[in-house]
């Protein structure tokens, strides 16, 4: 993906976050998600999450659940189609 992207991210009430410049999902389940974008490796903890929106072509996710905590790490891999949903559609 390209690294120029704008990378937004906006959390409205601790229920509904919303990230531009997404490049993949790595991991997904009800408490955590792990989010590769232009800045990193994202991981968000919670709880009673749900992907409402993935759109890796525009680079835009939209998840809805209890956020607790949002972080940032550096990228392990720059592997393209190494998330999850990479891997899935493989």
């Amino acid at each position: 993906m390209e690294e120029n992207r704008e990378h937004k991210v906006v959390i409205d009430g601790r229920r509904k976050l919303t990230v531009s410049s997404v490049d993949d999902i790595e991991s997904f389940d009800e408490e955590k998600v792990v989010i590769l974008c232009s800045m990193g490796t994202m991981t968000v903890t919670g709880a009673d999450f749900r992907i409402n929106k993935l759109n890796v072509d525009d680079g835009q996710l939209i998840i809805e659940g209890e956020i607790d905590e949002v972080q940032y790490s550096e990228r392990a891999s720059e592997d393209k189609g190494g998330g999850f949903f990479g891997k899935l559609f493989r």
